[in-house]
Formats: C-alpha cells, sequence, structure tokens
C-alpha cells in the first residue's frame, strides 16, 4: 500500500492530524540536519533540535512566512486551519497563542508531505532554520 492509496484527499485530513504529521516530519528533518552537520552526542543533539521544534520557534517561523507574504494561498488555508483547530490541551512551557501557531505551522508541514510536494516542503522547512538561525534572507 502506498501513501498515496491512504490519502486520497489531504485537504479534508483534519487540521490537526496534520500536523501530527507535520511534527514528525520536521522532526525528521531536525535530525537529519544536525547529524549532517557532525552533530553525534545525543545529549548535544537533543538541545540543537529544540531550537527548531519548540512551540516558539516554530510560530516565529509561521509569523514570518506571514508577514513575508512566503506562502501560497493554499498554504495560507492550511495554516490558519491548524491555527484554529481546537486541540484541548496546551503544553505547560508555552502560551495559547504560540502553541496555536506552532501547530498551524506543523500542519502546513504535515499538508505539504502529504500532498507530495517535497521540492516545496525543503525550500519552506530551509527558509525555517534560517529564520531560527537568525540568517533570514540568506540562501
Amino acid at each position: 500500500m502506498k501513501l498515496n492509496d491512504i490519502v486520497t484527499e489531504p485537504e479534508q485530513i483534519n487540521a490537526l492530524a496534520l500536523a501530527y504529521m507535520g511534527d514528525a516530519v520536521l522532526e525528521t528533518y531536525v535530525r537529519y540536519r544536525l547529524i549532517a552537520k557532525g552533530q553525534v552526542r545525543p545529549n548535544k543533539l537533543h538541545r540543537e533540535g529544540t531550537k527548531y521544534v519548540s512551540a516558539k520557534a516554530q510560530a516565529k517561523v509561521l509569523h514570518t512566512f506571514f508577514e513575508k507574504n512566503l506562502l501560497t494561498d493554499e498554504e495560507k488555508s492550511v495554516a490558519l486551519r491548524g491555527r484554529n483547530a481546537k486541540s484541548g490541551t496546551v503544553p505547560k512551557n508555552t502560551d495559547h497563542a504560540t502553541y496555536r501557531y506552532s501547530t498551524a505551522f506543523e500542519a502546513l508541514i504535515g499538508f505539504l508531505y502529504l500532498t507530495n510536494k517535497l521540492a516545496r516542503l525543503d525550500e519552506l522547512i530551509g527558509q525555517a532554520f534560517h529564520i531560527v538561525e537568525g540568517k533570514e534572507g540568506e540562501g
């Protein structure tokens, strides 16, 4: 069974399910990037990885995407669906608004992955890394 057999209409998938997928995809990208940079000590990997996958970092990235108008209309729509989704819980380390925007970012990542828009996914995650690292505008 292929992914496309399971996900025939990704735009109809619940926003929290998209965020669930996006969380896993982003985590994989972050781990790959850190290991590719030569960071292999587990405690350092975890500490560095947290900089990219925290709710605060994800919310900052999405706010920047909106401010700089970097998303297509479809991507904005998916992100707003993610932001408006009611999860029922908020982690104790963040406020409600930050958590909602981080969920929105993860929903966008999940959507791009499930719709097989991998070049666009790579592009946005690359920009996200630059934003988190304070290197906006760099290639």
